[in-house]
């Protein structure tokens, strides 16, 4: 028997993209965590948590340019719906010689999840802490970007693996 493979709910039935209609679905509480890690040069992250980068405060601009992302993802992503976000939290921590991992955290009640809103912060916030500090090093990298977990609406909680 030869296995179907999985529709994807944004191609309809001729393969055209659209927006799905969630009109129909149950508002439930709904969460998404996604985390990101920006690999740079110890002494600059050394100087982003002690306040010595010449462009400002890292962290707080950081922060505040991923939450407007989360907020902004419909309008950046196509197929994504407007959603009326309850909490984004954007945290920081080094995670090691050089990390600094970033993590963001979405809450909502709606007919569809916030995966989208935390990829995105998570993206935005990295980038954010590239540009505030691209003088003192050029080469850093960004990545990996991950779900980490999400929980409610139909297809129920997700955790990824570690």
């Amino acid at each position: 028997m030869a296995r179907r493979k999985p529709s994807l709910s944004h191609l309809d039935k001729t393969g055209a993209a659209h927006m799905v209609d969630v009109g129909t679905k149950r508002i439930t509480r709904r969460t998404a965590v996604a985390t990101a890690v920006i690999t740079m040069k110890p002494d600059v992250l050394d100087r982003i948590l002690t306040g010595r980068i010449p462009k400002g405060d890292v962290l707080a601009v950081a922060r505040i340019a991923g939450i407007l992302a989360a907020k902004r993802t419909d309008e950046l992503i196509p197929l994504c719906h407007p959603l009326n976000i309850d909490q984004i939290q954007v945290d920081f921590e080094p995670a090691g010689r050089g990390e600094l991992r970033i993590r963001v955290e979405v809450r909502l009640r709606a007919r569809t999840g916030a995966e989208m809103e935390a990829l995105t912060a998570a993206s935005v916030t990295a980038l954010t802490v590239y540009d505030m500090c691209k003088s003192a090093d050029r080469g850093m990298v960004i990545g990996p970007i991950r779900l980490e977990s999400k929980t409610g609406g139909k297809s129920g909680s997700f955790q990824a693996a570690r």
